[in-house]
């Protein structure tokens, strides 16, 4: 795990000697909240600015800072500048956006992300801390033809990584070869999460009296840009049931470097709620929540994991766990409003063995601060 915190390291000290830069505006961040932040990222709108080179600096300093330029709507020009602060509680900082002769050196794309039709048609993703896959339309096509090895869900899984480096592209070449690797820890962690027709850990449900109602597989992915600060993508699920409404649903995913939880912003027609849910596996575990947050704590073979769903004030209505006999369909869900079509939340999870958290305590409280800071988020002035 050394070896990414050192490159980072090397990559901010690195002094610069870019003698053409020019200043194009100067950002002010104010964090008011009594607590220090970092890996909360900021967007630049760069849409206006005719440069083919960007740096991004404190004021008053010559420290490099990592950014990710992102062409949001495939132009084939960079509409957006992504860069992750550190700001001290109750503080307020500025940065410089600059111009440049030089390009940004070389950096790990860690954040990452992609359609994997090696593996069926999943589509994976993945940051320094955690990884995820959910499933498309050759899956779910293979169950409803009876064919070995398909899998029909939108629920998403979780891959328990406990490395900070990329293993999607490892992970999904060692399965060619050794059938069902991944499901084994040869160090780097394992996928032995299990979705099944759950929601696992974020998929969504539309609730009609007291049954929940849910899509099938993704039927369309967009990749939107991988790399050191975010990865993010568009799945596109085919028109829906539930229970006589009919729904309309594309999920918006991101996941941010030094995050434990993906971003989703889900644009839905046809219902005005939606619950997140996160499987309960075995029931054996504990369940907690509070205003903005549900949290699952449960054994997971030699160690323990935690899932977790926060929303913002804005969305979040309650929470309610959902038991039955049926397999697989026991979960823990937060019902969220639907505003101007759309709901956001944020959804993933922490593993013990990774050392990231090392009891429940410790991940409801990264989940506390969580939703503390989207509810407070940083104070953004372009001057």
């Amino acid at each position: 795990m050394k070896k990414v915190a050192l490159f980072f390291l090397a990559l901010s000290l690195f002094i610069n000697c870019d003698k053409k830069a020019q200043v194009l505006s100067t950002i002010e961040i104010k964090n008011a909240l009594n607590i220090d932040r970092e890996f909360e990222t900021v967007e630049i709108d760069i849409s206006n600015f005719e440069v083919k080179n960007y740096k991004i600096s404190e004021e008053n300093s010559e420290e490099k800072i990592i950014f990710q330029l992102v062409d949001t709507n495939f132009d084939g020009k960079n509409d957006v500048l992504l860069f992750q602060p550190k700001i001290e509680a109750n503080s307020t900082k500025k940065y410089l956006l600059l111009s440049s002769d030089q390009k940004q050196d070389a950096v790990l794309e860690t954040c990452y992300s992609r359609f994997v039709p090696e593996r069926t048609d999943d589509y994976a993703w993945e940051n320094n801390r955690v990884a995820f896959r959910t499933f498309g339309p050759v899956a779910q096509k293979m169950i409803e033809d009876g064919v070995k090895g398909g899998t029909l869900t939108s629920g998403m899984d979780a891959w328990l990584k406990r490395v900070d480096y990329p293993i999607i592209n490892k992970w999904y070449k060692k399965a060619e070869t050794e059938k069902g690797a991944y499901h084994k820890d040869h160090g780097e962690g394992l996928d032995n999460f299990h979705v099944g027709v759950s929601r696992g850990v974020g998929g969504i449900a539309v609730k009609v009296d007291t049954s929940y109602y849910f899509s099938k597989n993704f039927t369309s992915y967009k990749t939107i840009t991988t790399g050191p600060i975010r990865t993010s993508f568009v799945l596109t699920y085919a028109n829906w049931d539930a229970n006589g409404k009919e729904i309309t649903e594309t999920k918006h995913i991101s996941l941010d470097y030094g995050q434990n939880l993906s971003r989703y912003e889900v644009a839905l027609k046809g219902t005005d709620t939606i619950s997140v849910g996160l499987t309960l596996h075995k029931k054996d575990g504990k369940t907690a929540d509070n205003n903005n947050w549900i949290s699952y704590w449960e054994p997971l073979d030699d160690s323990e994991l935690g899932q977790g769903v926060v929303a913002s004030d804005a969305y979040f209505i309650n929470s309610e766990v959902y038991l039955t006999s049926k397999k697989d369909e026991s979960n823990f869900f937060t019902n969220l409003k639907v505003i101007d079509q759309k709901v956001i939340y944020y959804a993933g999870f922490g593993w013990k063995k990774s050392n990231q958290f090392k009891t429940q305590t410790d991940w409801e409280s990264y989940l506390e601060g969580f939703a503390k800071k989207i509810n407070n988020p940083l104070i953004i002035k372009i001057l």
